[in-house]
């Protein structure tokens, strides 16, 4: 073994055996703790809160944007389907599209034995939506195939169902804003359907507001025979739609525009991409500042050992391996405490959903309210990709820390440490 090496042992060793400085330096020792604890909180809160983030974001894009379409292709005019099949055929052609489905969008009014609400219809071909729709993983009760099996059957949210006070199988009806005019007096244009689907997305605008029906059912009681305003599109990265808008909108003849998911819900994600980036720094802060609390730490630590500096100067020891002694200690506290709390946050991060769950029902309140937020639960999606780079940054804070500290301990002159002792 060469000699570097083993002075670099001997300082690890030595090092070790520093981070417990023992009974005669409890001030020490609680500075040490202290330290700890402050970087395992710190990184606790940092995992967690960033899974958090993380979970609002994957909601956004797979639950509500695996309901919605990424983008429609829409008009106001009333053309016939071979020209949307022409339109339709254009846009699977173009690279970055992935599906597309039919759609007749449209206001209504649904009323149940508890009264009515006005809703948003969705005229759709059940067959095709099951193709750029995850609105299946959402179902509590019944299916969307099921507006395929027969006429006049409709799917809506849990929370709409629970306020026209319906379930599977029960009746409602649906009218139009069409009116039917008949010698007597105008009368709203109605059908009566059957509850056969109930989902639960967990955000307002869809558990509250969406019906599904079938896409000839839709064209019946609105009057459009053989027609429907839109075709929603799939395509092969969400995040990228924005970047394809020039090419479908030189397919698109006039009279038709285009609309992505960025004009419905492009605030909301931006909110929360901004809000992750803004909580991030501020909590990275708080890392950085119980990082640099191991300045203190060490240079108590440097004071209280001065003595046992000057023995191993004497004994042959040189400033380079003083030094790396209380390097290897500081990496090695940036080292306990980020392990603790690395297992810490990841602990919260996966049960933090739970938590908040229960704190809900506890305590009776709605924290989270589907008003405000895009969705009404604590979502959390703990990534690995954070953890390597927390821990990578939390690392290297403590080593900036260590440097100072260790340039202070290899300047103590022996003569004048022993001298003070």
């Amino acid at each position: 073994m060469s000699e570097r090496s083993s002075s670099g042992l001997l300082a690890a060793r030595i090092a070790l055996r520093y981070v417990s400085v023992g009974r005669r330096s409890q001030l020490v020792s609680f500075m040490s703790v202290l330290t700890i604890g402050g970087l395992a909180l710190g990184v606790t809160i940092l995992i967690t809160v960033l899974s958090v983030m993380n979970g609002f974001d994957r909601e956004v894009r797979e639950s509500v944007l695996g309901v919605l379409p990424h983008a429609t292709v829409s008009t106001q005019e009333r053309p016939r389907s071979a020209q949307w099949q022409t339109l339709d055929e254009q846009l699977q052609a173009l690279p970055g599209i992935e599906r597309t489905a039919p759609v007749l969008t449209a206001n209504g009014v649904l009323a149940g034995p508890l009264g009515s609400k006005g809703v948003l219809v969705n005229g759709v071909n059940p067959e095709r939506e099951l193709q750029i729709s995850r609105l299946p993983q959402f179902m509590r009760a019944g299916s969307l195939q099921a507006l395929a099996e027969s006429r006049f059957q409709i799917v809506l949210g849990e929370t709409l169902a629970r306020r026209m006070g319906v379930g599977l199988g029960d009746s409602v009806s649906l009218y139009s804003l069409n009116v039917s005019i008949n010698p007597v007096a105008p009368l709203p244009v109605q059908r009566r359907f059957i509850v056969a689907g109930i989902f639960r997305v967990g955000t307002q605008e869809l558990d509250e507001e969406l019906v599904m029906i079938a896409l000839a059912d839709a064209q019946a009681l609105y009057r459009q025979p053989d027609s429907f305003d839109g075709l929603r599109l799939r395509t092969s990265d969400v995040l990228a739609v924005n970047q394809l808008r020039p090419v479908i909108e030189m397919q698109l003849p006039p009279g038709f525009y285009l609309e992505t998911w960025t004009q419905w819900f492009g605030a909301i994600y931006e909110n929360i991409r901004l809000s992750r980036t803004i909580v991030g720094f501020l909590l990275w802060l708080l890392v950085a500042v119980a990082a640099f609390n191991l300045v203190v730490s060490l240079v108590m630590i440097v004071r209280d050992k001065r003595s046992d500096i000057a023995i191993l100067r004497t004994m042959g020891a040189s400033p380079g391996m003083i030094g790396r002694i209380f390097v290897f200690q500081g990496c090695l506290i940036g080292l306990i405490g980020t392990g603790l709390g690395l297992a810490l946050g990841s602990v919260l991060a996966l049960n933090v959903s739970d938590l908040f769950a229960m704190l809900e029902q506890s305590t009776g309140a709605r924290l989270l309210s589907a008003d405000v937020y895009p969705v009404d639960f604590l979502p959390s999606e703990l990534r690995v990709s954070d953890l390597v780079t927390v821990s990578t940054g939390v690392f290297l804070l403590c080593l900036l820390a260590s440097i100072y500290p260790a340039w202070r301990a290899a300047r103590v002159l022996p003569a004048e440490a022993l001298r003070s002792e």
